[in-house]
């Protein structure tokens, strides 16, 4: 099994956060308990802008057991229709392509998401299983 992580999750424990950082912590336990658990460049990109230099991310990302798993053109191309399917529909725009970008790596490339933004991604990423560790 391959679970996609989302940013929000990697910043729960990056920031040690008060609320949600231990079930996140669970929630990353469990799913490299059943398999791999990766990342897209979006989901590293936006994670080591939480570190004062790229080798500490590296460091923290790899003691996590998170591996790099970049977006490939199809799935790129995925995102593209789901983010224009978005800009057509909704009237405000709150919602960056990077949304769209790790939605769309989870669904083609990992079997499931570990996010705790589970509404976006049911909405936009019907088929894709989201885990929220906030309700695991």
């Amino acid at each position: 099994m391959i679970t996609a992580v989302d940013t929000n999750v990697m910043l729960d424990l990056f920031g040690a956060d008060a609320r949600f950082g231990s079930r996140s912590k669970e929630g990353v336990r469990n799913s490299l308990a059943k398999g791999r658990l990766v990342a897209c460049e979006v989901v590293w990109a936006e994670g080591a802008g939480f570190f004062a230099a790229p080798a500490a991310a590296r460091e923290a990302m790899g003691r996590l057991g998170v591996e790099f798993d970049a977006v490939d053109l199809e799935t790129a191309l995925a995102a593209s229709a789901a983010w224009k399917a978005y800009r057509d529909r909704e009237g405000r725009r709150e919602r960056v392509v990077a949304d769209f970008l790790i939605g769309a790596h989870a669904l083609h490339q990992a079997d499931r998401l570990l996010t705790r933004d589970r509404g976006f991604y049911r909405t936009y990423f019907s088929r894709l299983k989201v885990i929220d560790p906030a309700r695991e």
